[in-house]
């Protein structure tokens, strides 16, 4: 089992994760706003950013779905994710 850490002490399971996403760029989008909005709404944001969040990871486990908020860049923890997967592989 493997986890990327998104900030904060926050740790996710790579298996969990459903996307990885800029905050900037997809903000951009009324859905996806109203989507972010709907997930705040339903307790289902994590914020794990110490400053201005700058990507989102959304996963599921065990039928919740969570959104992770992070101030890490999407590259970054994308870059992460495939190096883990690359180590084991």
């Amino acid at each position: 089992m493997k986890y990327l850490h998104l900030g904060k002490g926050t740790l996710v399971r790579d298996d969990e994760i459903l996307g990885i996403f800029d905050l900037d760029i997809t903000s951009q989008s009324h859905l996806t706003r109203k989507f972010l909005s709907m997930a705040d709404k339903a307790g289902q944001v994590v914020n794990a950013a110490e400053d201005l969040p700058k990507s989102f990871v959304l996963c599921k486990a065990k039928g919740q779905t969570r959104v992770y908020l992070s101030q890490m860049a999407s590259a970054t923890l994308l870059k992460r994710a495939e190096e883990r997967t690359q180590v084991t592989e």
